[in-house]
């Protein structure tokens, strides 16, 4: 989009509130009305000294405080009001971001920085409230004052005026000139401040990382070069604008200089307020031109970041296109001929898969890492839109499912569990099942073996755990990520590495959880240690995206293939580690 364009787009927000603007507009009407009403009272002054007649001429000082009342009020409803308009744009752009943020696909977030979508929310709107509410205030006080000021000259002497506008094309032409020099380093501002914060969050969210392996030193380097490249591109917008300055000052000083000396062969005939009024309202116009070029170079800027936002705004939705709805699947699910490929991949992720799994049975992958094991359970609740090939549950096509309805369907617990820095209550009865009752979380808590060590927390349900549960240990995260599940109550439960953070103690009662929930669901099982899973219906060995094998466990056990190989080799590795998984991932 151009310029004007995104500008207008960005004006469609300042829109629904049209009549505060007006209020807005007209208190920087009445603002600018007073600066040549002050240039007027000057005239009339010098030029009662050179008249005989000075009636009312007592009044006037105070027609000056009256002025400056007046201009007080005017410039009090022009700020007031823009500000409050500039509020809600904010408010309204930052959530339409946020919002579009939460329905956008697993896919986007896959391939996004994430500083860069932190930054625009934080950084970016800041610079659009510029555009909405700094450079309109200077466009509106300084453009009525401007206007004001050049209606005066021209009311004085219309030929003397004439000569500001022999400077204008060389203002437009640096006015436009510096407008897309700061337009290009404000997105070089942005996106450096877009890397300043997402150094900062992987430094915070991964500090025991850095500081077990010694990563403080490259952390402040990586930072410090980050912020030097900030720091540049800043110098060189400081610069553009301090240079913008001055020369307009110059070329603004060469057309009054002009003025003033034709004045001297025109004005000879003009009495003395004449003249000093006329000049005093010359050299107070350069200001008001001064801040209009400002403003232009602050709304370019505003431009440069609302392209950002609006290029948010315009990426595709998440696909949903379904319209079958259901309260509560059977939790039948068939594979058909499926193939997937992860965007920019040339390897396959996933090729030719045909497989059925019955309500209520319990299926388990197991292979090494990259078999595709987590991309087959990624398709189910469609966090990515697969091409070739068909799933079905209940024997209705995934993508005719609404997606709120089919993701009602399944609960998903995987081995990196996300908790919120609210309540344990909350954690559990998270999102949708925010209705649920005490009793019900409770009992989930009860059933996930999480109650044990809620009940000893100061505030039991209601204790604040942290972000992303940073003061519960792995195993009772994973046990409100279990608890979370079973009050979802869903029928099918997809289980992702879901006992992996788990002591041995804690996993068998787990697992004993677990076979009392499977029951009458449909579970898939993505499994790491083999001992977890043997109680498993069926066992899939995925390799390199397909099914190389499948059957119980005694049946593949008896087969002596590529599961009994992976069993045989956990089983020696554990032994010899005392325990400790092996080093082939299973």
């Amino acid at each position: 989009m151009s310029d004007s364009e995104v500008y207008k787009r960005l004006m469609s927000f300042v829109l629904p509130y049209w009549r505060m603007f007006i209020i807005s507009a007209i208190g920087f009407a009445i603002y600018a009305a007073t600066e040549p009403a002050v240039v007027m009272i000057i005239q009339r002054i010098i030029d009662s000294f050179g008249s005989q007649d000075r009636t009312g001429i007592q009044y006037l000082p105070m027609l000056f405080i009256g002025l400056f009342l007046i201009r007080g009020v005017g410039a009090f409803l022009g700020n007031y009001y823009l500000a409050r308009i500039s509020g809600n744009v904010i408010h309204k752009l930052r959530c339409a971001i946020f919002n579009h943020y939460t329905r956008l696909s697993v896919q986007y977030f896959d391939s996004h920085n994430s500083g860069y979508m932190i930054s625009r929310i934080t950084n970016n709107i800041g610079e659009v409230t510029r555009a909405t509410s700094d450079s309109i205030r200077a466009f509106v006080r300084e453009g009525f004052t401007a206007l004001g000021l050049l209606w005066y000259l021209g009311y004085t002497n219309w030929q003397l005026s004439l000569v500001f506008l022999g400077i204008a094309p060389i203002v437009v032409l640096m006015v436009k000139y510096v407008g897309k020099r700061l337009k290009r380093l404000s997105r070089n501002m942005q996106d450096t401040v877009g890397d300043l914060t997402h150094i900062t969050s992987e430094m915070v969210s991964g500090n025991r990382i850095v500081k077990s392996f010694g990563g403080e030193a490259f952390e402040r380097q990586r930072f410090k070069e980050c912020s030097l490249e900030n720091r540049r591109q800043y110098r060189k917008l400081i610069m553009t604008v301090s240079l913008n300055n001055p020369l307009m000052q110059l070329l603004i000083s060469f057309a009054l200089a002009g003025m003033m000396y034709l004045a001297l062969i025109i004005m000879k005939t003009s009495s003395a307020g004449e003249f000093v009024g006329f000049f005093t309202a010359a050299f107070l116009l350069p200001k008001p031109i001064r801040q209009l070029s400002d403003a232009n170079a602050e709304i370019l800027r505003g431009i440069a970041a609302a392209e950002s936002l609006f290029e948010v705004l315009d990426e595709p939705l998440e696909t949903d296109q379904g319209d079958y709805e259901i309260a509560r699947c059977e939790g039948r699910i068939e594979f058909k001929n499926l193939s997937f490929s992860y965007e920019g991949s040339e390897t396959p992720a996933l090729q030719d898969i045909n497989l059925t799994i019955e309500p209520g049975q319990t299926v388990a992958l197991v292979g090494a890492s990259g078999g595709g094991k987590s991309t087959m359970i990624n398709l189910l609740p469609r966090f990515y839109d697969y091409e070739q090939g068909e799933i079905l549950i209940d024997g209705v096509e995934l993508k005719r499912y609404r997606l709120n309805a089919l993701r009602q369907q399944i609960a998903l617990v995987t081995q990196n569990v996300t908790l919120f820095n609210t309540t344990v209550a909350n954690n559990i009865a998270y999102g949708a099942l925010e209705g649920a009752n005490q009793e019900q979380i409770t009992q989930a808590a009860k059933d996930a073996y999480a109650m044990d060590f809620i009940a000893k927390m100061p505030r039991g349900l209601e204790t604040e755990i942290g972000e992303n549960g940073v003061k519960l240990s792995g195993g009772q995260r994973q046990r409100l990520a279990l608890a979370r599940a079973l009050l979802k109550d869903a029928p099918i439960l997809i289980l992702d590495e879901a006992t992996s953070a788990l002591d041995t103690e804690s996993e068998r009662y787990i697992q004993a959880a677990l076979n009392r929930v499977m029951q009458g669901r449909t579970t898939l099982v993505v499994a790491h240690r083999l001992s977890t899973i043997e109680g498993a219906d069926v066992i899939l060995v995925m390799d390199k995206g397909r099914i190389v094998e499948q059957g119980s466990h005694q049946e593949l056990l008896g087969r002596d293939g590529a599961y009994a190989k992976l069993h045989k080799l956990q089983f020696q590795d554990n032994a010899a580690g005392h325990g400790q998984p092996a080093a082939s991932e299973a």
